[in-house]
């Protein structure tokens, strides 16, 4: 399923609700929100708006909007950031209405420029990766230059885009099975190396 941002509920502006009683406009219910856990998949900062993954893989995907960030000074969440909120269903799925918690202590910092003494050597970490092991393509944003590979037993390992150059990889896809070299990195394991199977 394609998620956008035509997805948002922006409210009905073309008609007018008909007078109560003393003469005020009633207004339509609103549906009751519910609360789910999650975690960031990606956040647009340009488009202002992303998606977390539901902790209930039933829910699947809730769209956030950039302005239900207001509350907690923010404009965007970084991926893989732990997020509790307030959702109702819309016509495309769950979206939304407030964000009671943000965790950063898991989230992944964006790729940026880095200067010479704070680039990671992925190289240079190889002589401490384990064993290859077989993992499959979470997701990969090439944008971005990173993603997660998925270990067999369901743990997420981050993968940069130089890694799948080294392997002469240019693409992946969701699901698609690789093997890799893991490393347990500051923020959690890291392929240092990948092939295909």
């Amino acid at each position: 399923m394609r998620n956008d941002a035509r997805g948002l509920d922006t409210g009905d502006t073309g008609s007018a609700a008909a007078p109560v009683g003393d003469g005020a406009a009633a207004a339509p219910a609103a549906p009751a929100a519910d609360v789910f856990g999650g975690v960031v998949k990606w956040f647009d900062v340009t488009r202002g708006f992303g998606f977390i993954v539901a902790d209930d893989a039933d829910v699947g995907d809730i769209l956030i909007h950039f302005s239900v960030l207001h509350d907690h000074g923010r404009r965007s969440l970084p991926e893989g950031a732990r997020v509790v909120c307030e959702a109702v269903r819309r016509d495309r799925g769950f979206q939304a209405t407030a964000i009671l918690s943000i965790d950063l202590s898991t989230a992944v910092e964006p790729v940026r420029a880095r200067t010479g003494g704070d680039r990671i050597d992925r190289v240079k970490m190889i002589d401490d990766a384990g064993d290859f092991e077989p993992v499959a393509v979470k997701w990969f944003n090439r944008l971005k230059g990173y993603g997660f590979l998925v270990r067999g037993d369901g743990r997420d390992v981050f993968v940069h885009m130089e890694t799948l150059r080294r392997a002469g990889i240019e693409e992946v896809e969701p699901d698609e099975p690789l093997t890799a070299r893991i490393v347990d990195g500051e923020k959690g394991p890291l392929a240092v190396v990948v092939e295909r199977k």
